[in-house]
């Protein structure tokens, strides 16, 4: 059996595992445009930042590779996918038979149509090169504009603060928002404030400013000039499914797959940021571009690549990150619009920054936000991912900030018992 994975993010090391628990002969092979293998992307912060050296970048030693008999074509683009002829052809013009293909493309930064967005001065941030390239520049630039509010905003505008760089954000809405509400992305707000961040909030990037030599002097926004002569975009992340497209596979936000990953094509499969797959809570398909669910799509993909038919449960939305010390972790439908109907409760301790919020369906906790105090999230994600439906004790317990396993299912506690 040929497998042949195109992309090299953590749903590749995934399909690897996958394939490799059921079929440890096959060949594999690994395509990836990147010239280095899997590495920690949400590390590049501290790359950037120097706290940590590039060989610690790595998601699987070399040694990993070598043990699972996995071919690497780095710096390698794929330009088509011949279904026909069960191929994919590279720029250089090499072809690459397969049996099963798994494209895991992941996305590309989002480009915002804003005047002066093109040229020296601005950068994208979501790969080691990105970080390459701003670290021979770090110790020159008086000033930084990060235009953007999610992840890879902050962890832009993380890495250029540690290095003593000011850093001004400009958010449209607000940080997060896909993950806080509006308490949450406050409190967290004054305390990256507290550490030299500077936002420029509710506004809107009219263009970005260039001298008469092209260089950049900053910011128009409709809240007014930030300068700057550095610009990181952050609009975003697109799911690369343009391989897929081209080749005839379903699309929608991203490449269509069932509940196996396998696409339209029996096979070719799916997984990780480009494809739009299950989603535990709503049961409906979507694209979630996030770390955990990126691995266990690979890897589930990987399995049936190899030959099984195994069942992937379902995504789930999740972030858990750090900032300056305040620990931050958001998971599941965590900021319903009012109007929802969800049960919702919180407490807040402004002094402390510390905050909690629980969303219920009826007797079904389905998101939460913690601040501060997290020591509980595995507990309240266990509730969530499996949809535990809550006596009024156990409820109460959750809102009171008090999850317990004592209040799983008692079939759940003897499944956990018998599961080796």
């Amino acid at each position: 059996m040929e497998y042949v994975i195109v992309g090299n993010g953590v749903s590749a090391i995934g399909a690897i595992e996958g394939i490799r628990s059921r079929d440890q002969e096959g060949k594999i092979i690994v395509v990836s445009d990147e010239a280095v293998p899997t590495y920690g992307r949400p590390l590049i912060s501290y790359y950037l930042a120097d706290k940590i050296k590039l060989e610690t970048m790595p998601f699987r030693p070399e040694e990993w590779y070598r043990r699972n008999k996995i071919e690497m074509k780095l710096a390698s683009r794929v330009v088509k996918v011949d279904r026909e002829a069960k191929k994919i052809v590279l720029q250089s013009g090499e072809n690459l038979p397969y049996d099963k293909l798994l494209l895991a493309t992941g996305g590309t930064p989002v480009t915002p149509g804003i005047m002066g967005v093109d040229g020296e001065g601005v950068y994208n941030f979501t790969t080691i090169s990105h970080a390459e390239q701003l670290r021979e520049i770090v110790d020159k630039v008086k000033s930084v504009a990060v235009i953007g509010a999610g992840l890879i905003a902050l962890k832009a505008a993380e890495g250029f603060a540690e290095k003593g760089v000011p850093v001004s954000m400009i958010v449209r809405s607000r940080i997060m928002r896909a993950y806080f509400d509006e308490a949450a992305s406050d409190m967290v707000v004054r305390h990256l404030e507290k550490h030299g961040l500077s936002f420029k909030q509710q506004a809107n990037t009219r263009a970005i400013v260039r001298r008469d030599d092209g260089s950049v002097e900053g910011v128009d926004t409709d809240k007014g000039f930030v300068p700057a002569d550095v610009v990181v975009v952050a609009a975003g992340v697109k799911p690369n499914k343009a391989l897929a497209e081209s080749a005839g596979l379903k699309v929608n936000n991203g490449i269509v797959v069932d509940d196996t990953l396998c696409t339209t094509d029996k096979d070719i499969f799916a997984a990780g940021d480009v494809a739009e797959a299950l989603d535990i809570l709503t049961g409906e398909y979507t694209v979630r571009p996030i770390w955990p669910n990126a691995y266990t799509q690979g890897r589930y993909a990987g399995m049936n690549m190899a030959g099984e038919e195994d069942h992937y449960s379902g995504g789930l939305s999740m972030n858990s990150i750090t900032y300056y010390g305040l620990p931050t972790v958001a998971v599941g439908n965590s900021n319903p619009e009012i109007e929802s109907g969800l049960e919702i409760h919180s407490q807040i301790d402004t002094e402390k920054s510390v905050y909690r919020k629980v969303v219920f369906e009826g007797d079904v906790l389905v998101g939460c936000i913690l601040i501060g105090e997290i020591d509980h999230a595995g507990l309240y994600t266990s509730f969530i991912k499996n949809k535990f439906r809550l006596e009024p004790v156990a409820k109460q317990a959750i809102i009171d900030g008090d999850p317990n396993p004592v209040h799983w299912p008692e079939e759940y506690i003897q499944q956990m018992q018998n599961t080796p």
